[in-house]
Parts: structure tokens; C-alpha cells; sequence
């Protein structure tokens, strides 16, 4: 059995599940690049994938993490073609994708699904959309992230595991490949599967609410985003759209506009004349 994720935080929670269940006995395998923003023409040719890879250098360029892009650690391309690889040779495998109510994971099931029509029957899909989890505080929750249920809740979650449809190996890849020629930068989960899109500039308008008179480090603003906003993102994707605002001069900025922790931004102070009769 092997269990595909779509965040970092997912593999610990579900390795501690696997822990718990041995009939869960397996490898743990996380899908890294965030496909809820970005491009995604030709994702499954060389063009469509350097594109990609060029907006990814662009977006993290200056803020401490450009190396991501060519030092492997994100290289979502080499996981998949090491599951393929298994897959075949190992005709009694099968795999088991995790997905929460959130952008992130539907995003990465449509794009992992391209790569997994070969082994329909043996791919199964455990799309946690609605459902009532406990918390640590035995309290009622809907989790929109795998990562907030305890480990132990997962054991009744294992029994919604079913199949990935025919239907749905024919029908999904088809809204992905509608989804890319829209040419659209940000993705949002409208409900159940479906995904809408928007501009690149999505997220600036409510990006904007957060700069105030006041001198505040980029890193203030983007975390009173994510954490008071409606619909987040990525920081680094909202670094990068903050640097395209400072760019067009609607706000003062003092440092260097790198990281988040090496600038700060306020707006612009009203210049007023006193005119003395």
C-alpha cells in the first residue's frame, strides 16, 4: 500500500496513524508543488513543466527559498515516475490518495491523476469532503486539512477508501485539462471537486487591507493575512504579489525588498498644503 499526500504536515499525522493500524502498513509519499497557483498549460510535456518551473523562479526569487526550484527537494516529476515504476512491477500494489476540502489537495489529486489511469482498479481515493472528525478537545469539527485530524480518527477515515471510478479517470482529467486552458493563476475550491479560477491578482485586493499608515514588516502583513483572510495562499506566492504592489509605487517601503523579514511597507503618506490667507 502506498499513501499519497499533498502537504508536509499530512505525512507526520498519517505515518502516526499507520502506527496505530497495521493494516495501513505503508509508504507515506507527499506531492510537493502547490498546484492551486501558477500555470498550468502542458503540464505533461517538457514546455509546459520549464514554464512552470520558470514562474515558480520568478515567484521565489529573493525570498529565501529560490534554490527549491533546481535543487530537487521539489521534483514532483521523479516522485511520480518512482510510483509508476512500482506500480508495474508490482502488479498487487495499490495506492490510496488522501485529500482534504481544500484547493491544495484537489488541485494535486487532478494533476496526479493523469500519471495513475493505467492502474484503474487499483487506485483508491479517501476525499474527506463534509465529514464530522473529534478534535483533541472531543469537541465536532470539519477538517479542511488532513493535518488537524488526531491520528487516531484516521482509523474510522480509512473506511471511506473507495475506488477511483472509470468515470471519474475519464471525467476529471478533462475539467484539469479545461482548468489549464484557461490560463487562469489562482484556483479556489468552490465545493466538492469543482475548482474556479481567477486572475494572478486574486489575493491583492484583501492583500492590501493588511498595509496600513503605519511601518510594518512584510512578514506582519502577510501573517495577519493568513491568518484573518477568507481564502489564503501560499506565503511566498503572497511575498511575491506584496512585491508586485511596492513595484507599482502605490506604497513607501524602506530595506531591502528581498525576504520578508529584510522590508517594511506602509502607505503612503498624504502630503497636504496649508494655505495661510
Amino acid at each position: 500500500m502506498i499513501h499519497i499526500v499533498f502537504n508536509e504536515a499530512d505525512v507526520e499525522v498519517l505515518r502516526k496513524a499507520i502506527e496505530l493500524d497495521e493494516s495501513l502498513q505503508g509508504e507515506v509519499v507527499q506531492i510537493r508543488d502547490d498546484y492551486a497557483v501558477g500555470p498550468l498549460v502542458n503540464l505533461y510535456v517538457g514546455e509546459g513543466i520549464e514554464a512552470r518551473k520558470t514562474w515558480w523562479q520568478e515567484v521565489l526569487s529573493g525570498g529565501g527559498q529560490d534554490g527549491k526550484v533546481n535543487d530537487g527537494s521539489v521534483d514532483d516529476y521523479t516522485t511520480v515516475a518512482g510510483l509508476v515504476g512500482t506500480m508495474r512491477r508490482n502488479p498487487d500494489e495499490i495506492i490510496w490518495i488522501w485529500a482534504a476540502q481544500n484547493k491544495h489537495d484537489v488541485s494535486g489529486y487532478y494533476w496526479l491523476l493523469y500519471y495513475m489511469k493505467e492502474f484503474q482498479g487499483r487506485v483508491f481515493i479517501l476525499y474527506l469532503n463534509n465529514l464530522p472528525f473529534i478534535n483533541e478537545k472531543g469537541q465536532i469539527f470539519y477538517p479542511t486539512w488532513l493535518h488537524t485530524i488526531q491520528p487516531k480518527e484516521f482509523l474510522k477515515a480509512k473506511k471511506l477508501a473507495r475506488l477511483v471510478t472509470l468515470s471519474e479517470f475519464e471525467v476529471d482529467p478533462d475539467e484539469w485539462t479545461r482548468l489549464s486552458n484557461e490560463h487562469k493563476g489562482v484556483r479556489i475550491l468552490e465545493g466538492g471537486k469543482k475548482l474556479v479560477q481567477y486572475d494572478y491578482d486574486f489575493y491583492d485586493a484583501d492583500l492590501k487591507k493588511y498595509i496600513t499608515k503605519d511601518w510594518q514588516k512584510a512578514g506582519k502583513i502577510i501573517s495577519q493575512f493568513l491568518s484573518k483572510n477568507k481564502h489564503t495562499t501560499g506565503d511566498m506566492y503572497l511575498l511575491w504579489r506584496l512585491k508586485l504592489l511596492i513595484a507599482g509605487g502605490a506604497y513607501d517601503v524602506q530595506g531591502d525588498v528581498g525576504g520578508m523579514k529584510d522590508f517594511e511597507v506602509k502607505t503612503k503618506a498624504s502630503v497636504t498644503e496649508t494655505v495661510n490667507e
